[in-house]
């Protein structure tokens, strides 16, 4: 009996790891979790900024408070997954080293990101920017985050030749080992890493150098490979593409949608914040906003089917309340304190010198992009372009007669309080003179009238459809309605001269507009859009259609006038109405001046009043359609008539 059950154990115990190593190997792969932090659309935000955020001025962000959150993370799991999504540098003062330090890739290091990807405004300084950023990256010798990018079109670029710019890129990219995915292991769980270029970005691209495939084919074609070649519990996009509400037009819900076998999409671009993940299939969309203002943070776990569950998702915001990283603030400072000497000196600033000191609530840069109307962020920054260019020491003696600044070029709002050097660059730190000084600088082109209210007309038209093209505007001024037809939505424009008298528009007369030159050089965009019915051609003063922006740029001696120099010059001019030594911003900012009157109106007579040319070609384009419709009805119903009079006489032959 003894020897029996002595039996029984050992094959009991022979058995049983046969038995239980297949269950506990199910367990462990059911129990698979993957914790991970992302950012996207910092813009060189590395130190904390004072800004308007749920109708509050307060001050966030801040690379050494948002180090401070990864560490707290990093102790609870250390295999936490740490991605940026794209467009990392271009918004501070910081830029003006992008060049010589490349302190926004440098600092992704420092948080411990495993990879990123480009965004459009990595290239805003050019083919040469970008490579000379990259190399000096490398030489630092920093740890750095890996660089993705799966659409880089090479071998299209390649069989047309290579230009110069795709040449310097193309070294720059191989002696960083730029690639199109990666493989990490994170606790146990084998993750596959890729990331990509939307089109709207892509077109955000001033003169973009590159070739680029559409970014569905391309992440298709990658994750194929990925599939075939690797074994991975996971898969994940970092897409600077964004999403929109229009989800027809929302780039990575296309993507999540055209290619389901990714996991997560962290997806940058659009600077928005979802509070909560939008899922299509088993796929997940995640946005944290800009500016590291908030710190996306997700726990996911793996389903019996091998797809992955959202356990958790937070937006982490980035407030004065969170202790700041000593190391990481000592990094941020240094790179900081390159800034006077580097780059103010030149305009005779330095970062925390005091410009006024601000009362008045103004508009966000999300206000900008949400509100079509009059908004006093837009008004100020068209006005201080007007300013600078008629108070310049060699100013040539012609008025501005508009000035304008579109909503895609306004990167932050202004809060209460002193506005610094600091903060005014921070709100236009868009791009690079053709002087190789950072900033873009202020041009003068000539519009005739008619040219005028076709601008109008993309405002009240495009806008809605092209956020990024609301215009903001000195001198010019008008009334639409957004029940109108579209491409008819203007009712009234005309021109407010200084004295504040209204001056009609003239056809056929030339006026003499200043802007930026980012937005002449996006003017492109709004004329694809509109394919090509809202087109301007910028001419000099003479009426030739200008071909070169270049000629068109201000200077003030040999100096170029730079945009966020025009609002520091702008500031520095108010009246110190508290006597405290420090000008004031004038109180009018706090009112609408009727700049851009929405007329909010379904009356027949509204709808008809004062119709341009583009109604009378739509209702031109509608009666001709009728007409057709109705020849062919008269055709199809002669055929009818035909065909039943033959049937009938076949009838009656049959019958005999």
């Amino acid at each position: 009996m003894k020897k029996r059950i002595l039996a029984l154990c050992m094959a009991f115990l022979m058995v049983m790891p046969m038995v239980v190593s297949p269950v506990l190997a199910v367990a462990d792969e059911a129990g698979k979790k993957v914790d991970a932090m992302f950012l996207h659309d910092t813009h060189s935000h590395l130190k904390e900024f004072a800004t308007v955020e749920g109708n509050k001025s307060q001050t966030m962000g801040g690379f050494a408070r948002i180090k401070t959150l990864i560490n707290a993370q990093l102790a609870k799991n250390p295999d936490t997954l740490l991605l940026d999504a794209g467009d990392f540098s271009m918004g501070t003062l910081v830029q003006v080293v992008y060049e010589e330090e490349a302190a926004e890739l440098r600092m992704l290091g420092e948080l411990g990101m495993v990879a990123t990807t480009f965004g459009n405004h990595e290239f805003d300084y050019g083919a040469e920017g970008v490579a000379n950023m990259l190399n000096s990256a490398l030489a630092s010798g920093d740890s750095l985050p890996e660089m993705l990018i799966c659409n880089v079109d090479w071998d299209a670029m390649n069989a047309a030749g290579l230009t110069d710019d795709q040449k310097i890129l193309f070294d720059s990219f191989e002696n960083y080992g730029v690639r199109e995915y990666m493989i990490v292991e994170k606790g146990g769980v084998s993750i596959a890493i890729t990331g990509v270029m939307g089109a709207n970005s892509v077109d955000c691209i001033p003169n973009c150098p590159l070739v680029f495939e559409d970014a569905v084919t391309a992440v298709k074609e990658t994750v194929a490979e990925i599939k075939e070649k690797e074994s991975v519990d996971m898969i994940v996009c970092i897409s600077h593409s964004g999403t929109w509400t229009d989800e027809s037009k929302s780039e990575d819900e296309i993507l999540a949608k055209e290619v389901p076998e990714l996991d997560v999409i962290v997806s940058g671009h659009t600077h928005t914040q979802l509070p909560e993940p939008i899922q299509h299939g088993e796929t997940y969309i995640v946005s944290c906003g800009e500016y590291g203002k908030y710190l996306g943070s997700l726990s996911m776990s793996q389903k019996d089917n091998g797809r992955w569950n959202m356990d958790s998702y937070e937006l982490k915001a980035i407030t004065s309340a969170i202790e700041e990283d000593a190391a990481t603030k000592a990094r941020v400072d240094y790179f900081m304190s390159l800034v006077d000497d580097h780059y103010l000196s030149k305009f005779g600033y330095t970062k925390d010198q005091v410009l006024c000191t601000n009362e008045i609530p103004f508009a966000t840069v999300d206000d900008l992009y949400d509100l079509h109307t009059e908004l006093n962020l837009g008004s100020l920054i068209a006005d201080a372009y007007a300013y600078a260019v008629e108070n310049a020491p060699d100013w040539d003696g012609h008025p501005v007669d508009v000035a304008v600044a579109p909503s895609g070029t306004i990167r932050e709002t202004y809060a209460l309080g002193n506005i610094t050097v600091e903060n005014v660059f921070n709100s236009f730190s868009l791009g690079m003179g053709q002087n190789g000084v950072p900033g873009y600088p202020l041009i003068s082109v000539y519009l005739t009238g008619e040219e005028l209210k076709l601008a109008a007309e993309i405002d009240a038209s495009i806008s809605d459809l092209m956020t990024t093209a609301r215009l903001y505007t000195y001198g010019l001024r008008w009334s639409y309605n957004p029940n109108r037809m579209i491409l008819n939505k203007t009712t009234d424009v005309y021109i407010m001269n200084r004295q504040g008298e209204r001056v009609e528009l003239e056809n056929d007369k030339l006026y003499r507009v200043v802007t930026d030159m980012y937005t002449a050089l996006m003017l492109g965009g709004v004329t694809d859009m509109s394919f090509g019915l809202l087109s301007l051609v910028p001419k000099q003063a003479d009426g030739t259609p200008l071909t070169d922006y270049n000629k068109a740029i201000i200077y003030t001696g040999e100096d170029e006038l730079k945009a966020w120099t025009s609002i520091a010059q702008y500031m520095e001019s108010f009246e110190d109405t508290d006597g405290d030594g420090v000008g004031n911003v004038p109180v009018v900012y706090g009112t609408t001046e009727g700049r851009k009157v929405v007329e909010d109106s379904k009356a027949l007579g509204d709808l008809l009043k004062n119709p341009n040319k583009f109604f009378w070609m739509i209702l031109g384009i509608v009666a001709l359609v009728l007409v057709i419709l109705v020849v062919l009805i008269i055709i199809i119903v002669k055929v009818v008539k035909v065909v039943i009079r033959k049937m009938r006489t076949k009838k009656i032959v049959v019958e005999e």
